[in-house]
């Protein structure tokens, strides 16, 4: 296909793909089995200025800030394999990966992330995604910032965005208009607690499996999905 009928799917991770909430838990539950509720909590203060700071999660920054005063603690060393050799293909959503599947029988599905060099690569790598993605991957400080780079990227005639976070969306849709249609995932704890602040999506889904199953007119206008041509 050329640029002019091309459809590319820009698919988030974190809880739009896999349930980064449940391995949040998870990485909290072992920090107070490791090293007790107390340093536990101060993992997640660390965790939540740095966040703060660099506007993207980053667990293993959190970590090397979070080893002063523990130097000598024998579980210390061990935090950086657990995070990294963590099982994420055990918290993709359910039929995540044939989701990603039945969308490339439409149009283009690129990764499209937030997060730091080391461990989101990591993630989507352990977890599958990539490979589902045949490498299509995009990780980025602030993705919404990059759309000129991902149309040079990924030249097309329409995107669709899937994403659990409105504001993402919103700021997306501000810039291509009516090349990008957007899904709102209403899955995980940036979803529930997103009000009416933002526009509305194009389409809102529970989970990310709904999207299993639908064709070119269940996501796209009607005159753009007469137009675009399912890849070979």
């Amino acid at each position: 296909m050329s640029s002019a009928d091309t459809l590319v799917f820009l698919l988030d991770v974190d809880n739009t793909l896999l349930d980064n909430d449940r391995f949040a838990d998870d990485l909290g539950e072992h920090l107070a089995q490791a090293f007790g509720a107390s340093e536990r909590k101060r993992y997640w203060a660390i965790y939540d200025r740095l966040r703060d700071q660099l506007g993207y999660a980053d667990y293993l920054a959190s970590l090397q800030r979070f080893r002063e005063g523990l130097e000598d603690h024998p579980a210390l060393l061990q935090m950086s394999a657990w995070l990294l050799e963590y099982p994420f293909a055990d918290r993709l959503y359910p039929h995540a990966l044939e989701t990603i599947a039945q969308l490339r029988a439409l149009g283009q599905p690129v990764i499209l992330s937030d997060g730091d060099m080391v461990f989101q690569p990591r993630k989507i790598q352990h977890s599958g995604l990539w490979d589902a993605c045949r490498g299509e991957v995009l990780i980025y400080l602030h993705k919404q910032q990059r759309w000129a780079s991902i149309e040079q990227r990924y030249p097309a005639s329409h995107y669709v965005m899937v994403d659990d976070k409105p504001e993402l969306l919103a700021s997306m849709k501000q810039h291509l208009g009516s090349r990008l249609s957007t899904i709102f995932v209403r899955q995980g704890h940036y979803a529930a607690a997103a009000g009416a602040d933002y526009p509305a999506a194009d389409l809102e889904i529970a989970r990310i499996d709904q999207l299993c199953g639908r064709k070119l007119v269940d996501l796209l206008p009607r005159n753009v999905a007469s137009r675009a041509t399912p890849p070979d």
